[in-house]
């Protein structure tokens, strides 16, 4: 009798040859220029489904990037569990860092190099492949799945806060198991229960009507630099802590087990100055360093601008200055709510004597923070101890993922980060891969976590 075990070594260079295929695909959703190719994206996606014996596969349009949705529903009264992943990638600059060309996959030392590699072509095909591979050796399946992989994620799922909503009903599962994230390291698993949200704005600062001299003008009135300096340096104590009032209101505090649980992951600070080149950390006081990248809210300038920017000197006062200011936020914190405080607070600090306009950029993610003892990360931890024979740390990660948040609020169903990508395999930067040992390891986790869902029985 074949079991899936067999199966999936039996087609193992099949697999690698359509994940080359995939990865030869240029779907980079910021440029225009590569819509079609998303689309194209799309289409394998939903071919790829079909061919694994997966029923009503769609391509949804969003009103931008689409979506391929789905379904295999017919284990009775068994949990309904939906397996979420992207197939758009970011840009490739700078396009002389890579060693090949990033759309042409080469494979050195057991590892395939593309873009999209890890994140998330690499993570998405491993559960089609894990379903496929049950399917075709049971014919038939533990759980019910439904699919759900989107073309937008990496321009921030612009369209998603609407399209959820309003696809509620072909949605509705007990549980959503996340194929976009990664484990701690090669032989290290994690659970990673947590991630920050994330809003942002500009602040545009005007002085005079155009640059002036600044000998003929200097002294006389307020430049525009001068006075977005004075907005920015207000907004955060000389220790780190942000002097927006409110924005640590609705802050939910750590728990002793949260705090053991951070504890609990090896930590050297020694590795982490010299893995970003820096001779001393700075944050807010009373946290260790995973904790304020991981729990705690923050306020950072990512860019600011005004005045000569180039060689040598121009003596002008320049009649315009900007900043961009991104909040990364952690539960209860509302987004919408810390706009409107840091505007204010923008407001009341500008010097009088100029004008200053606050503006939203778009783009905003809830925080999300599932319970560590969800029976979803009870069943993903023993799947992680069997295949890795240790038990899998329980972190969180800094940045976002703006699906969770909408998920849980639209069909009130948790997400289990359930993937094998590594922080060291370049995602977003160049030379970007993904070991072909985890896309083989992948391949089976799927296959014994829905097996161990079959038993669940969702309140």
């Amino acid at each position: 009798m074949v079991t899936w075990k067999t199966y999936l070594q039996k087609h193992c260079s099949q697999y690698l040859e359509e994940l080359f295929e995939f990865l030869r695909i240029p779907s980079i959703s910021s440029q225009p220029e590569h819509e079609n190719d998303v689309e194209r994206a799309a289409e394998w996606v939903s071919a790829r489904l079909q061919k694994a014996g997966i029923e009503d596969v769609q391509i949804l349009s969003t009103g931008g990037h689409p979506v391929v949705y789905g379904q295999w529903l017919h284990a009775d009264d068994r949990p309904v569990i939906l397996i979420y992943g992207h197939f758009d990638t970011q840009p490739v600059d700078p396009i002389e860092l890579w060693s090949n060309p990033p759309f042409e996959p080469v494979v050195k030392e057991n590892r395939v190099y593309a873009r999209g590699a890890t994140d998330d072509k690499g993570n998405l095909l491993i559960p089609i492949l894990a379903v496929e591979a049950l399917l075709k050796t049971q014919g038939t399946l533990p759980v019910n799945v439904k699919f759900f992989f989107e073309g937008q994620e990496e321009i921030g799922s612009p369209q998603l806060a609407d399209f959820i909503p309003s696809h509620r009903d072909l949605l509705s599962c007990d549980l959503i198991l996340s194929a976009d994230g990664g484990q701690w390291e090669e032989d290290q698993p994690a659970l990673h229960i947590g991630l920050r949200g994330i809003c942002a704005l500009q602040i545009d600062v005007l002085g005079a009507k155009a640059d002036v001299h600044s000998g003929t003008y200097g002294g006389t009135f307020m430049n525009p630099i001068d006075a977005l300096v004075r907005i920015i340096e207000s907004m955060r104590s000389p220790d780190g802590k942000v002097l927006v009032e409110g924005f640590y209101e609705d802050v939910r505090s750590l728990s002793d087990l949260e705090r053991s649980h951070i504890a609990a992951i090896p930590y050297s600070e020694s590795q982490y100055k010299k893995e970003l080149g820096v001779d001393e950390l700075f944050g807010e006081p009373g946290y260790s360093t995973y904790e304020r990248a991981w729990t705690r809210p923050t306020l950072e300038v990512n860019g600011i601008w005004g005045g000569y920017q180039g060689d040598g000197l121009k003596t002008v006062i320049p009649s315009k200055a900007h900043a961009k200011v991104s909040c990364r936020l952690v539960p209860d914190q509302d987004p919408d709510k810390i706009i409107e405080l840091v505007c204010a607070h923008s407001q009341k600090y500008a010097p009088k004597n100029v004008n200053v306009t606050v503006s939203q950029i778009p783009g905003v993610a809830d925080p999300y923070l599932i319970p560590y003892d969800h029976p979803g990360n009870q069943a993903a931890r023993a799947v992680h101890k069997e295949l890795f024979g240790k038990e899998p740390y329980y972190a969180r990660m800094g940045g976002s993922i703006p699906v969770c948040g909408i998920l849980l609020k639209a069909l009130g169903a948790y997400t289990v980060n359930f993937a094998f990508g590594l922080n060291d395999e370049n995602a977003h930067a160049p030379d970007e891969f993904f070991r072909l040992s985890s896309f083989e390891l992948g391949q089976s986790a799927y296959c014994k976590l829905l097996n161990h869902f079959s038993e669940w029985k969702p309140l």
